[in-house]
């Protein structure tokens, strides 16, 4: 399937009220997610920046209010995180609440607001970000710096 059709399946299929103007809450997507110009192209043959810019469109595609994100930054060139941070700041901008799970914490401390820090399941930190990494448990556990 094209970019465009994967969109429109899941502006059709996985919102809760699909209705007949998909078509141009796709090309809203797609231009969100810097996808436009290659709606037509095969999502096979997409790169991974633009197979995870497709996985943002079919999300935002369902009209979500919350955004689930896991690892989105992962594989990523530093070019190419940066691109993704913004992205993340202009579905931010539209009023979607956003969780994102990530492990390239310069991308997360761009745009988070609030940090949840989890170790073997449980909380460790919970906070402002640069409280949260300044925090002495977080520093041994994730960066193995003895405070």
């Amino acid at each position: 399937m094209t970019v465009f059709e994967n969109v429109l399946v899941a502006a059709l299929f996985g919102a809760r009220d699909p209705h007949a103007g998909a078509n141009v809450h796709c090309v809203e997507v797609l231009e969100l997610t810097g996808l436009l110009g290659k709606a037509n192209r095969l999502a096979g043959g997409l790169t991974l920046i633009d197979r995870k810019r497709l996985e943002f469109a079919r999300a935002l595609a369902t009209s979500p209010k919350v955004l689930l994100l896991d690892e989105i930054a992962g594989g990523l060139t530093e070019h190419e995180a940066h691109e993704v941070v913004d992205t993340v700041r202009a579905i931010g901008a539209r009023g979607i609440a956003i969780v994102w799970i990530e492990h390239v914490v310069h991308a997360l401390m761009a745009v988070a607001t609030r940090l949840l820090v989890l170790a073997a399941g449980a909380k460790l930190a919970e906070g402002e970000p640069r409280a949260v990494l300044a925090s002495a448990d977080v520093r041994r556990v994730y960066m193995g710096i003895e405070a």
